[in-house]
């Protein structure tokens, strides 16, 4: 079965309004709705009300960051959910990045591999059911038992850039969740993925703007590019990726305050490999090609750009769409 997801909620509608539009994602042949976690809504309580609202599709955090919740209380989250949509739920947690974790929390952000690894370790046996007493690396439990257990096993999925995240992802993993990246590099990514299981799962945010204005698009994305692209884990997975002379006047000005000066370095064709855009056909064909090379399941995000109604652009590149 080939999964097809969109990202919820969608921008312009509150949470509560959004019943609707849910279950018309359902009908429109997605497969999976999957929820994201930095500045807006939650994780959980977008996923919350599409268990309801849309009963047979898949639900997915993409992502949960591994340090702003307690491990007590981030089990009690999977759980509840897991029980709220059984067999239907598949987690997604992540270092996320400073960003978040330490202006936005503030939370130290230390040692993010080593974080994801313990909080996988730990969800793997609270999970199951079994009390938990352990000093982990970065984190202590003493004595926590789950009282609200998942009735079927719940996948964990690791969001992963460079090698050793993509290897934890595979190794004690179901599989990975990979942004930020173009169809060509999931060729690169996908492979250290899997050669722990050709099973294991591949997510791919895919950031989407269905719209022939390609200068606008351009414009628009460069800002969303610079916005991620500089933080230090994406700088240092582009330049895993080969994209560091291409990116390295974006950095450099960036890195002396001159904003705008760094948009402009940013390359058409950078933006191009990144963002998804043009007609829905294109959109369409170019999602294609990131399963071609390894991916397992696409979520859509429709970047808020102007003239792109997000309702209808998932229209617009749902699998029963014919446009």
């Amino acid at each position: 079965m080939q999964r097809y997801g969109m990202t919820i909620p969608l921008d312009g509608q509150p949470l509560g309004a959004q019943q609707d539009t849910i279950a018309e994602l359902a009908d429109l042949g997605y497969t999976d709705l999957w929820s994201a976690e930095a500045d807006g809504s939650d994780g959980f309580t977008p996923l919350t009300l599409a268990s309801v609202w849309a009963p047979s599709v898949r639900l997915g955090t993409a992502i949960i960051p591994a340090y702003t919740r307690g491990a007590a209380c981030l089990a009690q989250s999977v759980g509840s959910l897991a029980q709220a949509a059984p067999g239907r739920f598949v987690l997604g947690i992540g270092s996320s990045s400073d960003v978040i974790v330490e202006r936005w929390n503030g939370m130290a952000f230390d040692k993010p591999y080593a974080r994801v690894r313990d909080t996988l370790r730990f969800l793997r046996t609270a999970l199951a059911g079994d009390k938990v007493t352990e000093e982990y690396e970065t984190f202590s439990v003493r004595g926590f038992r789950l009282k609200v257990l998942p009735p079927e096993p719940v996948p964990i999925l690791v969001a992963a850039l460079r090698e050793g995240m993509l290897r934890l992802a595979g190794r004690e993993g179901d599989g990975a969740i990979i942004n930020w990246l173009s169809a060509d590099d999931v060729s690169t990514v996908a492979p250290v993925v899997r050669q722990f299981g050709e099973d294991k799962e591949i997510v791919a945010r895919i950031f989407v703007a269905p719209s022939t204005d390609t200068d606008m698009v351009r414009n628009l994305g460069r800002f969303a590019i610079a916005a991620y692209l500089n933080v230090p884990v994406y700088r240092a997975f582009h330049e895993w990726l080969g994209r560091g002379d291409a990116l390295a006047g974006m950095w450099d000005k960036w890195g002396a305050g001159d904003r705008q000066g760094a948009l402009s370095e940013i390359p058409d064709e950078v933006v191009d490999q990144l963002i998804v855009h043009g007609t829905p056909e294109q959109c369409r064909a170019h999602i294609a090609r990131y399963v071609d090379n390894g991916v397992t399941t696409p979520a859509l995000a429709v970047l808020p750009f102007p003239g792109i109604d997000p309702l209808q652009a998932a229209r617009d590149l749902a699998p029963t769409s014919t446009k």
